[in-house]
């Protein structure tokens, strides 16, 4: 009995050691810990996933516009500017003024053409008259010519001694020449006819002399530079006295009719994205605001490589880090809201989410996250 009494008292203790560690399982904070992280891990991830799709956002993203340069149609020397560098200009109004003086001249050079047309038309006219005139003499003298040939071979053939020869020679000439006279009267009225040309509005040189007058008035009108719609110059350095060249750009015109964004979203942001959907963005412009537009069309193709001319496929700059960026193409979004007026600046940077699908969670999160970022924008 008193040697089995350790024994005895040996398993109670191995139980409490048994029980301890256990506790010490559950209450050992790294693990603990560990755990969260990676749960956490593991929803950010899923989340990533999914908003990337449902929700896309990106932060490169520009405000674009149409770009027109302003060149004269005309040249000649500029006698006025009405505009400053980034002046707001209205459609139609008047930019520069060219020189008008050569260009009157000319119009009036082409009105007195066209009286001169009108007049020598007139006169040609009268050249027809006066040739059908000589046309019905001579005629005339042919008929006459005519009766007194057959006068004399009547008689001849009545009395052939009763005429001399030099009678019947007289008689047979002046009938030769009166029709050589027909014949000239008639080739001098049909050149009258050909010099003359269709009569009234149709008349050739009149429609030509009509047509410089149209084209000398055209140029004097656009001695006026005028502005192509609503907008602001920019790119401007020209004062009075310079001489424009036509076709050579005097300014640059940035149109207020179209203003966009272009933001470059990755090949995976596209899957859900439509034409329609809501967009948000933030301005850097505009730090602390939110605000609303939408996806207007989404790009198909863009090129690969640099060095692009006009009529080729946009060129998106990749951005740079240890892991390939994927390739991204534009989606326009587009922004004509009345609230953004004066704060869309051409090149500008923008912050933008496309609420691509109706999943309230990640709407909500990317409704949070954007604002956010425009706190952010105070210290970029």
């Amino acid at each position: 009995m008193t040697d089995n009494a350790p024994a005895e008292a040996n398993p109670p203790d191995a139980t409490n050691e048994t029980d301890s560690g256990a506790d010490g399982e559950k209450k050992n904070p790294v693990r603990r810990v560990t755990y969260i992280v990676l749960a956490v891990c593991i929803i950010v991830f899923i989340w990533y996933i999914r908003s990337d799709r449902m929700t896309p956002y990106t932060d490169q993203a520009r405000i674009k516009s149409l770009l027109v340069p302003i060149a004269p149609r005309v040249s000649g020397y500029l006698t006025a500017i009405n505009i400053r560098l980034h002046s707001q200009v209205s459609e139609h109004e008047v930019l520069f003024q060219i020189d008008r003086r050569p260009f009157e001249i000319a119009v009036e050079k082409a009105e007195a053409d066209v009286d001169r047309a009108t007049q020598d038309m007139g006169a040609r006219g009268a050249t027809v008259k006066s040739a059908t005139a000589r046309l019905g003499v001579s005629r005339a003298q042919l008929d006459r010519a005519q009766r007194n040939y057959d006068r004399t071979q009547r008689v001849l053939e009545d009395n052939p001694g009763a005429l001399s020869q030099a009678d019947r020679d007289r008689t047979e000439t002046a009938l030769a020449q009166a029709v050589e006279r027909v014949a000239s009267s008639e080739a001098d009225l049909e050149k009258a006819k050909e010099q003359l040309g269709e009569v009234g509005p149709e008349n050739p040189q009149l429609r030509a002399a009509i047509a410089a007058l149209e084209q000398a008035q055209f140029e004097l009108e656009f001695t006026a530079i005028r502005a192509p719609a609503d907008g602001v110059i920019e790119s401007f350095n020209v004062d009075i006295g310079h001489y424009a060249s036509a076709g050579q750009p005097l300014a640059t015109f940035i149109s207020a009719h179209d203003v966009w964004i272009q933001a470059d979203m990755r090949e995976n942001n596209l899957a859900h994205i439509e034409p329609g959907d809501r967009v948000e963005f933030v301005l850097d412009v505009a730090p602390g605001r939110v605000f609303e537009g939408e996806v207007r069309s989404i790009g198909f193709g863009v090129a690969t490589q640099s060095g692009t001319t006009r009529g080729d496929l946009p060129t998106i700059t990749p951005s740079q880090g240890w892991l390939r960026d994927p390739q991204r193409f534009p989606v326009v979004i587009a922004i004509n809201r009345e609230d953004v007026v004066g704060l869309r600046r051409v090149g500008g940077q923008a912050d933008v989410v496309v609420y691509a699908a109706g999943d309230p969670v990640l709407t909500a999160i990317a409704w949070f996250q954007i604002r956010f970022r425009s706190l952010l924008s105070y210290v970029r």
